[in-house]
């Protein structure tokens, strides 16, 4: 007589008892870990921002967070403002740095006018930051970061991170050799239209001395990261330009 575990149907059978036994365990999972992944959303969102306008705990070389724990404090610290600004209305929003960027970003691509702008605005030593969040497309995946910029847009200081580029090559945008170039970067010309910034490869000025020439050294065998860079820089943070006109003839 046949042991019936060696039959086709107990075979099936199983296997199905396995995926929803392991799907419901998965399910569960996820479920009670949501909470804490929401939590290190947030956090992050604030780490970075406050990273972006010079709050962070940098040594010499490497670039390094406020800690997890300290982040809500100093953020009430230092941001005064999160507003949202939206086909050209501007409201203030408490909680403006959970908006998922990338899915405004897909709304505006079918109508603009109904995509939502995050604007961080910070005070520190004196001096008003604003912090402007960004996001395109690297290499191989997502690539975002948020830019601080002065009245004038000038840039005041930038972070950037990436889900999947290259070690060693693309992955290096979110090195402090490279965030820190931008730093006094403009990103209008001399009659005020906006250029953005180009990472640029053979860019004659290596030691980034000149300010005004809207342009970064680019990171070597990097080139589609660093476009990637380039273009997210010069889509998003165009279209906060009527604010920054605004804040500056009121």
């Amino acid at each position: 007589m046949s042991n019936k575990t060696d039959s086709n149907v107990y075979t099936i059978l199983f296997a199905i008892g396995m995926v929803v036994v392991v799907g419901a365990l998965l399910a569960f999972t996820a479920a009670s870990l949501k909470p804490n992944i929401a939590e290190n959303v947030r956090l992050e969102k604030q780490q970075n921002i406050l990273y972006a306008m010079g709050v962070n705990e940098n040594d010499e070389s490497s670039a390094v967070f406020v800690d997890k724990t300290e982040a809500p404090e100093l953020f009430k610290k230092y941001i005064t403002k999160q507003l949202v600004i939206k086909g050209g209305d501007v409201s203030e929003n408490n909680e403006a740095y959970l908006i998922d960027i990338k899915k405004q970003k897909a709304i505006g691509n079918d109508n603009p006018s109904e995509r939502k702008l995050p604007l961080f605005v910070g005070e520190k030593d004196g001096k008003t930051y604003y912090v402007v969040p960004i996001y395109g497309k690297g290499l191989w995946d997502a690539i975002w970061g948020y830019v601080s910029l002065d009245k004038d847009m000038v840039v005041q200081g930038a972070y950037f991170d990436h889900k999947g580029e290259t070690p060693g090559l693309g992955a290096n945008i979110k090195e402090r050799f490279f965030m820190d170039d931008f730093i006094g970067e403009h990103l209008l010309d001399e009659s005020g239209y906006f250029k953005g910034i180009d990472v640029a490869k053979g860019n004659a000025d290596p030691k980034n001395e000149n300010k005004t020439d809207n342009e970064v050294d680019a990171i070597a065998g990097a080139t589609i990261t660093g476009n990637g860079v380039t273009a997210m820089i010069k889509s998003d943070l165009k279209l906060y330009k009527p604010y920054f006109d605004n804040l500056k003839n009121n």
